[in-house]
């Protein structure tokens, strides 16, 4: 019975047309893989080869030639007597394997790994033909001889007659490029998407954007990548099985396997792959400290020293690693670099130099309905295209419309610089982008880059302050700031009108860590009593109680006596960037109270700072730099300043000035005029 072939569609019927023999249907391939081990690009090879048709008919009479062709072509490692004992008998055979080549003496042996055997002649030619045999080895077809001769006793009887290499043997990068100026960017993107074996159908934009981020690697040289998240959302699939170019480890490694011997005899993975990717990374905590030492030096600059050379690599640095809590915990508790091991989480100025942190969390753990049943790339042919373009630049992009702003270093335009070159690669190999297109993934490379820093920021000290990204637009100078979404990016205080009883308060402790917090006070009938919420403890409910106290001495004063003895005041503090910083915030309750009870909301974008005692003295701030610079980049527009730290303003930086108003004030009282209901 043959089997209803899924619906095909315009994209289907257009890649048919256009990248004929080049595209495959896959979900074949996993159907085949399910019961096959081997390789995608091998599949893909005899799919591409036994089943490039739209008739089902076809395709089924196709699929048995693979089965048939993987049963009986296919040696699995625990054959390999089996395999030799057939050639030897039949003289010569045909067989799938992955074959590497050694210069031994002045000799070339090919070792067939699963065939079993490492002394294999092989013709010289091919090994001139196809570099990478010297470098790792190729999965081919091999068509092998059995042929002893009494020169040599007998040994080594094994003779590669025919090798034709499961990979594209030529790749016309002109020819790709020029087609992919049919397809519409969405079309583009989605076809991608299907070509690594997703469906893009139920996927969100962004969502489809973040999938491509495990591509840049392939197609850019000393990229470093970091995906943290759950378990099952296939976060190593890009590096074992799309390109043939790239090799996972698991576990620890030792300096020379990684960079090479000290005497330049054996060539390092960095030297010879194009991606690096270490799986569970957790597992590099026994890794020797000089392997970090180097990698760090590997992903700065792409040299390092061994011996007395300098040598260099283009190798892609991919880590891959699981998260046992959900990201608001980890938010919350510490820092996204969490699950990392000690000798690497440790290493300020070695995650200083990864350009891009893939939110793992953002992506679903993979079920079916996420594999497509429709048409894409080969693999393989993918694979070399993404390869063809690591030789190309597209880093200077983003100055035909953008400017990065004044935050980014040079190490964080170096990231976004590279990730929108990736993202080109795949996305515009032709180097043809509109504004948007261009502006859509300059923010999600400057996220990505920001992502780093947010946790440098939070595990070091004032050095990784400027996380403020932006980018302007040439043409209109304005000024887009990016944000992180699962830390609120900058909007943490609103830039809209608030609710009367609701203002934004900060406090900032002897060495400069700033906490940020939003103060909610409700009214409710009652008789004049103040009720805290459970959260607010220490030095922040004293100050509340002070400033509720001088309310109450003050009340008929104010114009509130009434209001007051009627009313119970509910107050909430919110700890907005979740680091228990302990806070005085008397002057912020005051306002909070008085706009609550006199239902006039303060004016938005508003940062209340200050404390005061019991009779309404004003307590002014240690230092005014830390907490105005994390208002600023959380979206404040003013500051309510104590007249006694006016002469502490002078210290912030011109650009804190230039966007943060300051609004001061010598009592609680003119404090409260002058913001409520102010614009």
């Amino acid at each position: 019975m043959i089997a209803s072939s899924p619906a095909r569609d315009a994209l289907d019927d257009k890649v048919n047309r256009l990248f004929a023999g080049k595209v495959v249907r896959k979900d074949l391939v996993r159907k085949v893989k399910v019961g096959a081990n081997v390789p995608v690009f091998v599949l893909e090879f005899l799919l591409g080869k036994y089943c490039a048709s739209s008739d089902e008919t076809s395709i089924q009479m196709g699929l048995q030639v693979v089965n048939d062709t993987l049963a009986h072509n296919y040696i699995r490692a625990d054959e390999s007597m089996k395999a030799q004992a057939t050639v030897k008998d039949r003289g010569r055979h045909s067989f799938i394997d992955k074959v590497k080549v050694r210069l031994v003496d002045s000799d070339y042996w090919a070792e067939v790994t699963n065939f079993g055997h490492k002394y294999v002649h092989i013709p010289e030619h091919y090994v001139r033909e196809y570099e990478r045999l010297v470098m790792g080895g190729v999965w081919a077809q091999v068509d092998m001889r059995f042929e002893s001769d009494e020169e040599s006793g007998g040994k080594n009887p094994f003779w590669i007659e025919k090798l034709t290499p499961i990979q594209i043997a030529s790749f016309d990068l002109e020819d790709y490029r020029r087609v992919r100026k049919e397809f519409t960017t969405d079309e583009w993107l989605d076809f991608m998407l299907r070509s690594m074996g997703y469906e893009p159908g139920e996927m969100s934009r962004r969502l489809k954007l973040l999938f491509l981020l495990r591509l840049i690697p392939l197609a850019e040289r000393n990229y470093n990548l970091v995906e943290l998240g759950p378990r099952g959302t296939g976060k190593t699939y890009v590096i074992q099985e799309i390109s043939p170019y790239a090799a996972l480890l698991t576990g620890g490694t030792t300096v020379a396997n990684l960079f090479g011997h000290m005497s330049g005899r054996q060539k390092g993975m960095v030297q010879i792959w194009d991606v690096v990717g270490f799986d569970e990374v957790a597992d590099l905590q026994k890794m020797p400290k000089e392997v970090v030492t180097t990698m760090k030096t590997f992903c700065e600059s792409g040299t390092y020293q061994r011996g007395q050379e300098a040598v260099s690599g283009d190798a892609s640095i991919a880590m891959f690693g699981n998260t046992n809590q959900p990201v608001d915990v980890m938010v919350q508790t510490g820092h996204l670099f969490a699950p990392m091991p000690d000798v690497i989480r440790d290493d300020m100025a070695f995650i200083d130099r990864l350009h891009c942190y893939l939110p793992g969390w953002e992506m679903p753990k993979m079920r079916n309905e996420l594999f497509t049943e429709h048409y894409g790339f080969v693999v393989d042919y993918l694979a070399e295209a993404l390869r063809e373009m690591r030789r190309h630049n597209f880093t200077e992009i983003i100055d035909r419309h953008f400017s990065l702003g004044a935050h980014l270093n040079a190490r964080d335009r170096k990231a976004v610089r590279k990730t929108v070159s990736g993202l080109m690669k795949i996305l515009f190999p032709h180097g043809e982008v509109s504004q948007d297109d261009l502006a859509e993934i300059l923010e999600l490379a400057i996220e990505s880059r920001r992502r780093v820093k947010e946790q440098l920021k939070k595990m070091g000290s004032f050095e990784y302050y400027h996380t403020s990204f932006s980018y302007v637009l040439n043409d209109s100078g304005e000024e887009k700031f990016v944000g992180v979404p699962e830390q609120g990016g900058r909007d943490l205080i609103s830039q809209d009108p608030i609710a009367p009883g609701t203002v934004y308060t900060a406090g900032v402790t002897a060495d400069g860590t700033v906490g940020l917090y939003r103060l909610e006070v409700s009214v409710a009938e009652g008789t004049g009593k103040l009720k805290i919420a459970g959260g607010i403890m220490g030095a922040a409910k004293e100050s509340v109680q002070r400033a509720f106290g001088f309310l109450l001495a003050k009340k008929a004063e104010l114009g509130i006596g009434r209001d007051l003895d009627t009313s119970d005041l509910h107050v909430e503090l919110i700890d907005l960037l979740a680091n228990r910083v302990e806070a005085e915030i008397g002057v912020a309750l005051f306002v909070a109270a008085y706009s609550a009870l006199r239902k006039a909301p303060v004016s938005p974008a508003l940062l209340i700072l200050g404390d005061m005692s019991v009779q309404g003295n004003i307590k002014p701030l240690r230092s005014l730099t830390e907490p105005l610079q994390v208002a600023k980049d959380n979206g404040a527009k003013r500051a309510l300043i104590p007249i006694e730290n006016k002469r502490n303003f002078l210290d912030v930086s011109a650009d804190i000035m230039e966007q943060v108003d300051p609004i001061f004030y010598g009592d609680p009282k003119t404090a409260a005029m002058k913001v409520l209901g102010a614009t």
